[in-house]
């Protein structure tokens, strides 16, 4: 735990001086759960070879989903910003819950996978919301309404 946090600080401290578009930029430990980081041998990394990677990512301008675009060509996302803190859409079809690894298809175009262990189960609905939110510190958060729980996502496509 101590070696992931000093880890987080030196890639923050490594990265500050980058120009302002820049700190829109995702790194690879934002963008995965830490069970993908590890099975991605990144764990094996030190600081500077992981930083070195995040700023390689950062000048090819790869997007989340691992394709070099420009923010303008994103689906769904508003010009000029590499993500929203909110989005909210619908279901598309049946929605049965969630559980394990579960993908969410929204009328909006987006797909959205369980990105942690949780389960909602014994629902059916059709094309409900969902409103996905931007966590305090990283992650997206999906919550369906009228229901309570929430689940950690991330964006696939």
């Amino acid at each position: 735990m101590i070696a992931r946090s000093l880890l987080s600080v030196a890639i923050l401290l490594s990265t500050a001086s980058a120009p302002l578009i820049a700190s829109e930029f995702s790194s690879l430990e934002e963008r995965m759960s830490h069970s993908e980081f590890e099975a991605a041998g990144l764990g094996k990394l030190t600081p500077e070879e992981l930083a070195s990677l995040n700023n390689w990512l950062r000048s090819e301008g790869v997007s989340a989903s691992g394709t070099t675009e420009s923010t303008a060509d994103r689906v769904g996302f508003p010009q000029g910003r590499d993500e929203p803190d909110l989005v909210v859409s619908r279901i598309s079809g049946t929605f049965k819950g969630w559980s394990g690894n579960t993908t969410f298809h929204l009328d909006n175009g987006q797909v959205w996978q369980q990105a942690e262990p949780s389960t909602l189960a014994g629902v059916t609905i059709e094309s409900p919301e969902v409103r996905i939110k931007a966590g305090m510190v990283s992650g997206w958060y999906l919550k369906v309404e009228g229901y309570n729980k929430q689940v950690k996502v991330r964006r696939i496509r």
